[in-house]
């Protein structure tokens, strides 16, 4: 069978995870973020095992330093958007999480027409976050954090595909992940109403829209797709998020924020015009 187009893998993990997103922050009055996530990931972690059954004999030292920044990204991202989706709207903090793929591709651009489609990307960021809202600073930094480790995340994503065989690096590296958030269960009761029945069906969900899906779509995506392109590509994932809002948590949409939409979209379908690689992007 042919092999799936890695702009199409791409496009359904936002969609996943975006949904995903919806989903964990209409859970926010029941389950702290911490304690959600660590279902999220302990879920993922389940799944990816006993679909991979992963061996860590024989990998070298350097397999395994990129094997732990890619667990400790994946955890730090999940933890700090969390937290800055229980403060601040979903469009803002994905609108600010956004950041760091945005940098990653203007540093990885080598040609003007794909900096004319990061800028347009970045018009459409700007315009979503335009509007004035009462926002909660801690959130806002959470927001930011969330995005230097999706910029990790999409190096070390691909880095860590390339030296393991089909999705045992993600199955490894979300075990990472998960015991990186344990400790955070601690802090403040974060297990109150962890083992509802509800809150565990969902944070099973939850694990499986946010983390399955898109982590197996992105690292099959990212080894014939170059990083500077997967972060353009990632301009959708603003209006992602406003359409999960729209659709999981009735948020509405201003004029100015469809308009926003409509520049990341743009940027996108100029994106997945160019961009593709045939060969796997060398280290």
């Amino acid at each position: 069978m042919p092999r799936p187009s890695p702009i199409v893998l791409v496009l359904i993990g936002i969609a996943s995870v975006q949904l995903g997103a919806g989903v964990a922050k209409s859970l926010f009055d029941e389950v702290s973020p911490s304690a959600l996530v660590f279902l999220r990931l302990a879920t993922s972690s389940l799944v990816l095992l006993v679909w991979a059954r992963p061996r860590l004999r024989g990998r070298s030292r350097t397999d395994l330093l990129v094997l732990l920044g890619f667990g400790a990204s994946l955890g730090l991202m999940n933890l700090a958007i969390y937290e800055s989706f229980s403060r601040i709207p979903l469009g803002i903090a994905v609108t600010l999480e956004f950041v760091g793929p945005l940098t990653l591709a203007v540093v990885g651009s080598r040609r003007a027409r794909d900096l004319a489609w990061v800028g347009l990307a970045a018009v459409g960021v700007a315009l979503l976050g335009a509007e004035r809202a009462d926002l909660d600073l801690l959130g806002l930094l959470f927001a930011l954090l969330a995005g230097a480790c999706w910029a990790a995340y999409i190096l070390l994503s691909g880095a860590t595909g390339r030296r393991f065989a089909g999705i045992e690096g993600l199955a490894l590296a979300s075990v990472v992940a998960m015991l990186l958030v344990s400790p955070f269960l601690l802090l403040d009761g974060a297990t109150d109403g962890m083992l509802d029945s509800r809150v565990l069906l969902l944070g099973a969900a939850v694990g499986v829209l946010s983390s399955v899906v898109p982590y197996t779509c992105e690292l099959v995506a990212l080894r014939t797709l170059r990083p500077a392109t997967f972060g353009i590509l990632m301009s959708l994932e603003p209006a992602a998020a406003a359409l999960a809002g729209i659709l999981v948590l009735s948020e509405t949409l201003s004029g100015l924020q469809w308009l926003a939409i409509a520049c990341v979209v743009a940027a996108s379908i100029g994106a997945t015009r160019q961009g593709v690689v045939t060969d796997p992007v060398p280290d």
